[in-house]
């Protein structure tokens, strides 16, 4: 436990020293955020079934975060050190392999609920940010998208063999992701043929999950977010622990 926590410590001394990472998981949303409110502010429209812009775009752009940690920060972090050799080298200590990569899981995870917060505070502070969910409810549907995103970076990161390669494969997937699935602009707005292709991308379910208990809804009037959610997770667990190599 004390080699976890040694490498946790360290694995965040190097997050901190990433420009690209830091800008687009604490940073980037905010900058959403105060453009996107500065526009439209945050009055209760019907719209947005009696809610404000910036109350429906925070649940959305936690999972622009949740994206950008899983697709990018953990897919091309664990590619790079696979690359330079750092994990077979790691695989020679008397850590444990599973500690290893689960100090670089939990260090994702508390900067994405990191960039969660900064979201939330900044939203109430200027303005107003309304949530009617209930809290345990909102990190449970966090914590299962943060899960199956992780899987999915790790099978990325599992399949590719260079960093290059991953960071130019993660990157295709993000941005397009990120803009047709009301993470970005509100699904309300977009048309009708780019909701459907929507809904067959992963973090549109993650977009739907979110907003409803944000806004108050129960979990389950979420079964296909679930499911599909789940599926990831599984899926990916599978695929990572067959396919994922240590040099």
């Amino acid at each position: 436990m004390h080699g976890f926590f040694k490498l946790a410590i360290i694995e965040f001394k190097l997050f901190l020293r990433e420009p690209q990472a830091l800008f687009f998981t604490l940073a980037f949303p905010l900058m959403m955020l105060f453009i996107f409110g500065t526009i439209y502010g945050n009055e209760p429209t019907p719209f947005f079934g009696g809610f404000g812009s910036v109350d429906v775009s925070v649940p959305a752009y936690t999972a622009v975060i949740i994206a950008t940690s899983g697709l990018m920060g953990l897919t091309i972090s664990v590619t790079s050190y696979r690359e330079q050799g750092i994990l077979r080298r790691f695989r020679l200590t008397p850590l444990n392999p599973i500690s290893i990569l689960a100090a670089e899981i939990f260090i994702i995870f508390l900067m994405t609920a990191i960039g969660m917060l900064l979201l939330i505070l900044a939203g109430k502070i200027v303005y107003g940010l309304r949530c009617a969910g209930n809290p345990v409810y909102i990190f449970g549907g966090f914590w299962l998208s943060c899960l199956s995103f992780f899987c999915l970076g790790f099978v990325l990161a599992s399949i590719f063999p260079t960093m290059r390669t991953a960071q130019t494969v993660s990157m295709a997937i993000y941005f397009p992701m990120i803009f047709l699935t009301g993470a970005t602009i509100p699904r309300e707005v977009l048309p009708t043929a780019i909701q459907e292709v929507g809904q067959l991308l992963p973090l549109t379910h993650v977009v739907n999950l979110l907003r409803g208990l944000w806004i108050g809804q129960s979990w389950s009037n979420f079964a296909k977010e679930i499911f599909v959610l789940i599926g990831m997770l599984f899926i990916g667990i599978c695929l990572s622990v067959k396919a994922f190599r240590w040099e």
